[in-house]
């Protein structure tokens, strides 16, 4: 099993050691999707997953959830975070078991979620309705210097409500001076390079595990897309959906390798590992 780089105590006291540094950015990879963004004191983690409820439900079914790291830290230890997401209700990206404990040990944090999810993610996380900030495309939600903006995710296709709200979102994050996107789960669809060119993130979360439908489960860009959009929007990208569960993963290697084919500006880190810009 993959050892994080850094883990429980020692991660959290790396994330409070910088807590008050009001120069740069920090990032830390939590694992699967989940990136915890840290400026000037404001805390921002995007689609936690840090619990095995996963590996729990599908035990003993054809599709087993084998776990292939530690896990990184405990949710209750995150009880700075100002605000956190889930781009979509699959659950590695809305995990009852990561977000009630985090709700418990951070009352005012803000929750942004798809405004289309708002019923489901209510019952499942056993909050009001009225709790999640929900946000349909181009909308955005603004907390001090941070803004948070919408903008669709295809997983597999841009799925819509009933009312045309989106299900599946990324995210911009415009945090200081800097300026992130986060992907949730997506593939590329038609206008996607325009949408992130018109906000021009500096740093792009991208999915490398690919869509095979032999897993049985909606897919992503594979290593090679992400490498070619990172080219085309001029950002650093950050590959994340990998190396947590057995049958839906990716060697962060052939990633590396098309960057390196391709010119594009990328960093790869291990769980529980900092970045700092």
């Amino acid at each position: 099993m993959i050892t994080p780089f850094q883990k429980d105590n020692k991660l959290k006291q790396d994330i409070l050691s910088s807590k008050e540094n009001k120069e740069g950015l920090r990032i830390w990879w939590l694992a699967q999707s989940g990136f915890l963004v840290q400026w000037n004191g404001v805390h921002i983690l995007f689609d936690p997953y840090l619990s095995d409820s996963l590996s729990k439900k599908y035990a003993e079914t054809d599709k087993p959830h084998v776990r292939m790291s530690e896990l990184v830290i405990d949710p209750e230890a995150l009880d700075m975070i100002d605000l956190v997401t889930s781009s979509h209700n699959h659950t590695d990206h809305l995990d009852a078991e990561t977000l009630i404990p985090l709700f418990e040990v951070n009352p005012n944090i803000k929750f942004v979620i798809p405004e289309a999810n708002r019923d489901f993610v209510a019952e499942r996380c056993k909050v009001p309705l009225s709790k999640p900030i929900g946000l349909c495309v181009d909308q955005s939600y603004a907390l001090n210097d941070i803004k948070i903006t919408a903008i669709p995710a295809a997983h597999n296709e841009l799925s819509l409500d009933e009312q045309g709200r989106n299900k599946f979102l990324g995210f911009i994050l415009n945090i200081g001076p800097y300026t992130l996107y986060h992907s949730g789960d997506t593939l590329w669809y038609e206008g996607l390079t325009q949408i992130l060119k018109k906000h021009k993130p500096a740093i792009a979360f991208l999915p490398i595990n690919g869509n095979k439908p032999e897993r049985k489960v909606a897919g992503n860009l594979n290593y090679m897309e992400a490498a070619q959009l990172g080219s085309e929007i001029d950002a650093l990208v950050i590959p994340h959906h990998y190396d947590l569960f057995e049958f839906n993963t990716e060697d962060p290697e052939n990633f590396v390798d098309s960057c390196i084919e391709l010119g594009t500006r990328y960093k790869v880190l291990r769980i529980g590992e900092k970045l700092e810009i």
